[in-house]
């Protein structure tokens, strides 16, 4: 189980570290995005043991990330679905796995997969966009600046002019 709760801290990145676990966590949701759903499935395609398995899907469950739906009475089996609060982690793991592609070595054959746009067949990737606009900015001109719930801690990490996010 967690070592350390990060469930008082005033940070969205250690809320949504609490809320998926760990590394397994990540796995899960990734294979559960995918579209796999069954516990051996979950097995076979991360080679997770058994019982860690167990341990993190009640886990995202309890974090309101996944739930539990039966499909078969004889012997009694669950399959796991996204709720709309594990979909929208989605940007997370799309995040990772674009950074994964950028920075980690994938040989002459490239990255293991592509997200692209189901009707055009085109690639996507992840972007800044002004809320207001619409449109697309650079990492660069991103900052980071105290938010409503800010509290002495955020403060100390932004200092006082906020933090160049690029």
């Amino acid at each position: 189980m967690r070592a350390k709760s990060f469930a008082d801290m005033k940070c969205s990145i250690a809320g949504a570290v609490e809320a998926v676990g760990d590394r397994w966590g990540f796995l899960i949701l990734r294979d559960m995005m995918f579209g796999l759903s069954r516990y051996d499935a979950f097995q076979k395609s991360s080679g997770i043991p058994a019982q860690t398995l167990a341990t993190r899907l009640r886990a995202l469950e309890e974090a309101g990330l996944i739930r539990r739906q039966p499909y078969q009475d004889n012997p009694p089996r669950d399959e796991y679905l996204l709720t709309d609060r594990g979909r929208d982690m989605w940007m997370i793991v799309t995040a990772m796995r674009e950074w994964g592609d950028r920075w980690q070595a994938h040989g002459a054959d490239g990255a293991p997969v592509d997200l692209v746009d189901r009707d055009t067949g085109r690639p996507l990737r992840m972007a800044l966009v002004d809320a207001q606009t619409g449109r697309e900015v650079d990492v660069r001109r991103a900052t980071m600046v105290a938010g409503p719930g800010a509290d002495d801690k955020v403060a100390f990490r932004l200092g006082r002019s906020g933090h160049r996010a690029g």
